[in-house]
């Protein structure tokens, strides 16, 4: 597996902690996965009144990487404050920079999202940004100092699984280099599966788990589904075709007239 900055993890599963019935679901379901990385959100009201410590401290408590992020902001000022709030509850220089543009979808704002990943690279942060696969964006980001790439897979809780996946085999070819995450729009981990056979290198998703009927057991569902198609991609997958091949061979098959 690629690093992230530096570290490696041990596996491709990043987890959110939004919307769980109960907090005791979300660490089973935590606990069930074996995520590596847990996403949090932060708001700025929680970081004026210090409201919600226990929470965070729930949160650190999981043994896993922490990776907050700034769901909800539609602003480049509104996401690099919160980014600010965010390394010092966590103390962490990662940041899930998030820059909403567009109501229904949740679409990035791709150009607040480069120019607010420039700024907080430029104040140590190591930025994991939220984004489309569109090639040029992501080379814009790679340029702003950004060392991971984060498209969607689908609009956040929608649940669609890869909608293009020209447009995510086209991104995972043109960087091989670069570890590349799918995030938002996985509802199935045979969704999950898929994006690690494209050869991505994790998937981040929330609602799929947490929404559940049984988070805990989607969650473990989920980590099997990635560690299988992570497998997957390192097998050399054959390659489609358009015709059909014997599995058994005819060479030396005795033909009777």
């Amino acid at each position: 597996m690629r690093d992230f900055y530096g570290t490696t993890l041990a596996n491709g599963f990043m987890l959110g902690t939004a919307q769980y019935p109960s907090p005791a679901i979300l660490a089973e379901a935590f606990k069930r996965s074996g995520a590596s990385v847990a996403t949090v959100s932060l708001r700025r009201e929680s970081g004026q009144d210090r409201a919600g410590q226990d929470f965070w401290a729930m949160i650190k408590g999981l043994g896993v990487h922490i990776l907050p992020n700034t769901a909800g902001c539609h602003s480049v000022k509104e996401a690099v404050t919160t980014a600010h709030m965010a390394r010092e509850v966590f103390d962490t220089k990662w940041i899930k920079l998030e820059v909403i543009g567009e109501e229904d979808t949740l679409q990035p704002d791709v150009f607040g999202l480069t120019e607010a990943a420039r700024i907080l690279t430029e104040d140590g942060f190591q930025v994991f940004p939220y984004t489309t696969e569109d090639l040029v964006v992501a080379d814009k980001l790679l340029n702003a100092g950004c060392e991971v790439l984060m498209p969607w897979g689908a609009p956040i809780g929608s649940g669609l699984g890869l909608n293009n996946l020209f447009g995510l085999r086209a991104m995972r070819a043109h960087f091989p280099d670069v570890p590349l995450v799918i995030d938002a729009g996985l509802g199935l981990p045979s969704q999950a599966a898929q994006a690690m056979e494209l050869g991505y290198d994790a998937v981040l998703l929330n609602t799929a788990v947490a929404k559940a009927g049984d988070p805990a057991l989607m969650a473990e569902a989920f980590a099997t589904a990635i560690a299988a198609g992570k497998q997957a991609a390192e097998a050399d997958p054959m390659e489609p075709r358009d015709m059909a091949a014997p599995s058994t061979p005819v060479i030396g098959k005795a033909f009777l007239s």
